[in-house]
């Protein structure tokens, strides 16, 4: 038969499955945009901004609905009611990390974060602990935290008011605070291998978000058979992993059993004591490698938004700069008991997490078994989107919520106010493992900036753009430059 008739024939065979498949999983599933065969919905996605796509298809469908992204079907939670009810109310049951392609291939079902079932139990619950046991939420972590905004200070003294990006400065502080839970050890702001896993984690987590490694996520055969970024991902990835293995060889010729000093060494041990198939050489290194992810480019980003967001909104710089001055002054360094004394600063920490809106669409969720979902069928494993942008961008909760306002976060007395609707490290069982850490970084970090410097930007405020440049899987904001004029 004539080749060209076989691939016709192969082609056809294959729409009419995905036809049947699509069609035949709609009744139960919740109502959505139709797909076309094979590809699904992604031409009506944009990809730059897949989140804007979903709030304009939850217009049209309501608060749930499907989307087929490629041949499977995703089903998308948006709102505070249903998100709150399928990782609250119904944690349980969606407590499964859904599918990405490009991140399956790093982590094999390994760590913290991308695991499931037993594997993703045993290694939270051990996480958990050993941070906690290391100081994660109490105040003896706060010491090693507040070394860092000293350091850091140090560090942005060093560019004499010049104009700088603080892209690296600000990577660098939050991978030191991981690293010294990780390794007990922080590294020197100019150390050459610090500053290549730096650029390596950063420029993973723009890659991330690029339209291509959207598509990639959806039809992963194009990363088999197709070049593209992806290989850059997937070589810095093992940069990263082969980093920390290094660490861990070391580790392991200086381990005591009796006196354990890092995360390395609980983990370490606890191979020693266990047979458990999850504590592995391999498990630990995705494991860490997690905890950098996770704890490394969410902070520093969304430091780094924050100096933008400071910069253009110059008003709530010197209402902030004023409550630290009247709370700190400026002959002691900020501690975390401030923050209850200051609740300006903690509202526009809040307003920043709010308003840049991190991880727009959360990582995915799978259901772990068959489920009724309001009055729909969901089957097991299904991947499930939770739109944390409806959630904290929600109009009755904020009003006018695309406006940079700390008030959000304030009473009319000017007392802090706590909002249910603030998730920016999502909620139930699958919320961040490092929420409190991150909390007492961007705190500390923040305050000691503005405690020490007068921000000056290169251009008039009204003229900053602060749009994210990439807004996929995680929001990206522009490059800029400014001047920290020392007070």
């Amino acid at each position: 038969m004539d080749p060209v008739v076989v691939l016709v024939l192969g082609l056809c065979c294959l729409l009419l499955l995905s036809l049947w498949k699509q069609n035949s999983g709609r009744g139960k599933l919740p109502p959505g945009p139709t797909p076309f065969p094979i590809i699904g919905n992604i031409l009506q996605i944009d990809v730059k901004d897949i989140s804007r796509s979903l709030t304009k298809f939850s217009e049209r469908y309501g608060p749930v609905f499907t989307v087929y992204l490629g041949m499977k079907p995703t089903v998308v939670l948006h709102g505070y009611e249903a998100v709150k009810e399928a990782l609250v109310d119904l944690g349980e049951e969606f407590a499964g990390r859904g599918s990405v392609p490009i991140l399956d291939k790093v982590n094999k079902g390994l760590g913290i974060i991308f695991s499931n079932a037993k594997r993703w139990k045993e290694m939270r619950r051990f996480s958990l602990m050993t941070l906690r046991n290391f100081g994660i939420g109490k105040r003896s972590i706060e010491d090693r935290v507040q070394e860092e905004p000293r350091c850091l200070v140090e560090e942005l003294r060093k560019t004499n008011a010049s104009p700088c990006d603080p892209t690296f400065i600000l990577g660098c502080a939050p991978c030191n605070v991981i690293c010294s839970i990780i390794f007990h050890n922080r590294f020197d702001y100019k150390d050459e291998d610090f500053l290549k896993l730096m650029e390596k984690l950063n420029k993973n987590a723009r890659l991330l978000s690029s339209p291509w490694l959207q598509v990639c996520n959806n039809f992963p055969a194009l990363m088999d058979y197709f070049p593209g970024i992806h290989t850059t991902f997937l070589k810095n990835s093992d940069y990263t992993k082969n980093f920390i293995m290094e660490k861990v060889k070391e580790h392991q010729k200086s381990l005591d059993v009796n006196s354990p000093r890092d995360f390395i060494d609980c983990f370490l041990i606890k191979m020693e004591q266990e047979t458990h198939l999850e504590f592995t050489l391999e498990s630990l290194v995705i494991a860490v490698s997690d905890l950098f992810g996770a704890g490394t480019e969410t902070t520093s980003t969304t430091l780094r938004y924050s100096l933008l967001l400071l910069l253009k909104h110059p008003e709530v710089t010197a209402k902030v700069q004023e409550e630290i001055e009247r709370v700190i002054g400026r002959h002691r360094s900020p501690c975390m008991q401030d923050r209850s004394c200051m609740p300006y600063m903690d509202a526009v920490v809040h307003e920043i997490q709010r308003y840049i809106d991190l991880l727009p669409y959360n990582l995915p969720h799978a259901v772990t078994r068959d489920i009724k979902f309001r009055n729909y069928f969901i089957p097991k494993s299904t991947n499930i989107i939770t739109s944390l942008t409806s959630v904290l961008h929600d109009e009755k909760e904020f009003p006018n919520p695309k406006v940079f306002d700390p008030g959000h976060f304030l009473d009319e007395s000017g007392n802090f106010k706590k909002s249910d609707y603030f998730v920016p490290f999502s909620a139930g069982k699958r919320m961040c493992v490092g929420e409190a850490l991150a909390r007492m970084e961007l705190f500390l970090f923040l305050t000691s900036i503005l405690q020490n410097f007068k921000l000056q930007s290169l251009v008039e405020p009204k003229d900053l753009d602060i749009t994210a440049v990439v807004n996929g899987f995680v929001s990206v904001p522009p490059s800029f430059q400014l001047c920290f004029i020392p007070v």
